[in-house]
């Protein structure tokens, strides 16, 4: 047998070494026509799903998440006096353009923005060197079976494992009267959230658009059927299948009625349901699942742009709430993050044109959905 001299063995190691810093990001020469705004120099991360983390991996993440739980924020108090740490000030960027990114047709544009500083937060400021993950929810929701056996199969997604997860659903707390109307079916919890990596988060901010200081625990309230109603493959499949950007994103989002929520909504009320944070329209980021569920809409989105070259800069829909009367939105439409989160650009402001294409923005993911809601290699 042959025997490796010093320098052949410290070549294999090195290569050892490259191959398992690759599979967290891969390195590419930037793209023709990019203008590495957001700083890739040639670098790619690649996003994959929650299960297929090691259990080192999802602790880089949870623990880098908590790393902006723990550090100050940089909202003044005048402004904001519930701020206390940098993931507040994320949360806040939320709870201040509520109105002005959700039901708009730069909703995508601007999600998959915040969703991209948030990971950027996590290297600069808090070393994260692991891979971000997704939730590719059409694996924990399965409509052929029996209603409880599809109930049970939401509830023990690995997402919500109590050790290294998100953790479970919180003690069921009865509807409260006069508030029938905002409950979705079946919801089951209401309570704090009882274990995981998140189990003695505070939220400060909120309920709604309050911004005091106002410290309570992170809850959740979970409606499994709600949930898999929209989040099935089924669901995924109509929603792939959009024949323009217009009637992509009204699938998407939805619309405020739980009959007609869409993807978006789906995960949002199927995991906060009534009483949960993630129901909260302006303050859903205050629960860390966000990202996860945030990061797949994004995957769905750039699996329906890559389907088609005519998709891939494809951009509509109104520029104010709901109001389809108002101006369209173009590619050169502003979305901000603000002086106090970060981003690229100034005060973190770039176009809707900017993060069009993810490998601009030094992501990509490991893989796509097809027409048909099929996981698939990149294409």
């Amino acid at each position: 047998m042959a025997v490796l001299s010093v320098a052949g063995r410290r070549i294999v190691s090195l290569m050892g070494l490259l191959l398992l810093l690759c599979t967290a990001t891969v390195f590419a020469a930037p793209r023709p026509g990019s203008n590495d705004l957001f700083g890739c120099r040639g670098r790619r991360s690649i996003r994959r799903e929650w299960r297929t983390l090691s259990t080192y991996e999802k602790k880089q993440f949870t623990d880098a998440v908590n790393c902006l739980l723990c550090k100050p924020g940089r909202t003044p108090r005048n402004l904001a006096e519930g701020v206390r740490s940098r993931y507040d000030d994320l949360v806040l960027t939320h709870q201040n353009q509520t109105f002005s990114i959700h039901y708009v047709g730069y909703f995508l544009p601007w999600h998959r923005y915040y969703t991209w500083t948030i990971e950027k937060m996590m290297r600069d400021e808090c070393g994260f060197r692991g891979t971000f993950p997704y939730w590719a929810w059409e694996n924990d929701c399965d409509n052929t079976l029996p209603d409880d056996q599809s109930k049970q199969k939401f509830l023990n997604s690995p997402i919500w494992d109590g050790t290294t997860g998100f953790g479970g659903n919180g003690a069921f707390m009865p509807t409260p009267p006069g508030s029938e109307g905002g409950a979705p079916p079946g919801r089951c919890g209401g309570g704090c959230v009882p274990n995981g990596q998140f189990k003695n988060m505070k939220v400060n901010l909120g309920p709604g658009a309050a911004t005091a200081y106002n410290p309570r625990c992170l809850s959740r309230d979970n409606a499994p059927y709600f949930a898999c109603w929209y989040l099935s493959k089924n669901g995924t499949a109509r929603t792939m299948k959009a024949t323009d950007f217009i009637n992509f994103d009204d699938i998407v989002e939805g619309g405020p009625g739980f009959g007609i929520s869409g993807i978006h909504g789906g995960g949002h009320y199927g995991i906060g349901g009534l009483l949960g944070t993630m129901g909260d329209l302006f303050l859903s980021p205050n629960d860390p699942s966000f990202w996860l569920h945030h990061a797949n809409l994004d995957r769905v989105w750039w699996s329906w742009q890559r389907l088609d070259s005519d998709n891939m800069y494809s951009m509509g829909g109104p520029t104010k709430l709901m109001d389809k009367t108002s101006p369209p939105t173009q590619l050169t439409q502003p979305i901000t993050m603000g002086q106090y989160v970060g981003g690229c650009g100034q005060a973190g402001t770039v176009t809707v044109n900017d993060v069009m294409d993810i490998r601009d923005m030094c992501y990509d993911y490991d893989k796509y959905y097809d027409v048909n809601a099929n996981n698939v290699p990149p294409f």
